[in-house]
This record gives C-alpha cells, structure tokens and sequence, in this order.
C-alpha cells in the first residue's frame, strides 16, 4: 500500500514537498515514480526515481524545479516541489515500478491521490 501526503493549496512561486510512505510490503526494490491528473486531463508522467536512487527522470515541465528522492530506510519517497505554477494543479500520485517508467500502464501498485492546488 502507498500513503501519499495531503497535499494542500499553495500560491504560485511557493513549494511543496509531498511524500509517499509504503506499507504491508517493502518497495526498495522497485522503482517509484509520481504522476499528475489534472480535472479534463490525462493521467501525465512528473518525475521517477530507480531503486537504488541513483538514476532519476522528469517531465521536461517540472525539469529544474521538481525533485524526487527517496529513503528505503524508511520506506519513503519524496517529491519537492519548487516554484510552483498554477498549472502545477492536480492530483498526485505516487507509484511503484520494477524499473523506471514513465507511462502508467507500467506501474503495478498506486496511491490513492492527494490534491495540489496552486493559485496565481
């Protein structure tokens, strides 16, 4: 099971750190990965990071102000949010992947969502 953070409503140029705790099984072996679903809109890769938290991929629209990390010591990814944009909006989740993906389909196990809002 992964637990995303409670996200919240923030102003455009503000940040944000979301996390991703795993439960009832240990996901330090997988690759994590964090998507994007805006209202209208489909389900959009933002950022994945391999097991070992070496190797790390973004969206070229959160390149330069969005990071992820993880610690499998604790079972947690993160994903911090800098410099926020209205378009930054939607509902994020966060997901585990045998290797680093970038389409949805390619992920086995999900959060249930957490809501960013940005205003201008």
């Amino acid at each position: 099971q992964l637990v995303e953070s409670e996200g919240g409503l923030v102003q455009a140029g503000d940040s944000l750190r979301l996390s991703c705790a795993a439960s009832g099984r240990t996901f330090s072996s997988y690759a994590m990965g964090w998507f994007r679903q805006a209202p209208g809109k489909e389900r959009e890769f933002v950022a994945a990071i391999n097991w070992s938290g070496a190797r790390t991929q973004y969206a070229d629209s959160v390149k330069g102000r969005f990071t992820i990390s993880r610690d499998n010591a604790k079972n947690t990814v993160y994903l911090q949010m800098n410099s926020l944009k209205p378009e930054d909006t939607a509902v994020y989740y966060c997901a585990a992947a045998p290797a680093v993906r970038v389409t949805p389909v390619q992920y086995d196990y999900w959060g249930q969502g957490t809501q960013v809002t940005v205003s201008s």
